[in-house]
């Protein structure tokens, strides 16, 4: 099993789990981004730069990615495409995304999409809180010591 960060927009204090669970349960982690990252040094961590443009590292996920892995993203769409090829999805909030929820997802973030294209102005999600970063480590704890 490997985990997959979609990195562009994952919080660092999420990065930072990951790399603790990665050493702790030695489980291959991967970030995967269009820019250069700083990764500690580790057997079980690396990071992957794809070029820039739109999906590229979602796509280079997409086409690694294994039935059984494990992606961390707040992305959607990524998400639901994850959920379809038998992969786990996981979002820094600590929410899984499943075959039974990844539709209703999708559909409140295109509806929200719906309405920024109609001229709505909108929030965006609230700011990453010590309850979320907690939830997302015991949340990832949970789903790596039953592997």
């Amino acid at each position: 099993m490997t985990v997959w960060v979609d990195a562009d927009a994952c919080p660092a204090q999420i990065k930072e789990i990951l790399f603790r669970a990665a050493e702790r349960v030695n489980v291959e982690t991967v970030l995967v981004a269009n820019h250069a990252l700083r990764v500690p040094k580790s057997r079980f961590v690396r990071s992957v730069q794809v070029g820039a443009g739109f999906d590229v590292a979602d796509a280079r996920i997409l086409s690694a990615l294994g039935p059984g892995d494990l992606v961390v993203t707040a992305d959607v769409p990524l998400a639901a495409k994850v959920v379809a090829a038998k992969a786990f999805a996981l979002n820094p909030r600590g929410t899984f995304y499943t075959a039974d929820n990844v539709q209703d997802h999708l559909a409140r973030r295109d509806f929200m999409e719906s309405l920024r294209a109609a001229g709505e102005r909108t929030r965006g999600p609230p700011a990453l809180n010590r309850t979320d970063i907690q939830t997302f480590a015991n949340e990832l704890d949970k789903f790596l010591t039953r592997r």
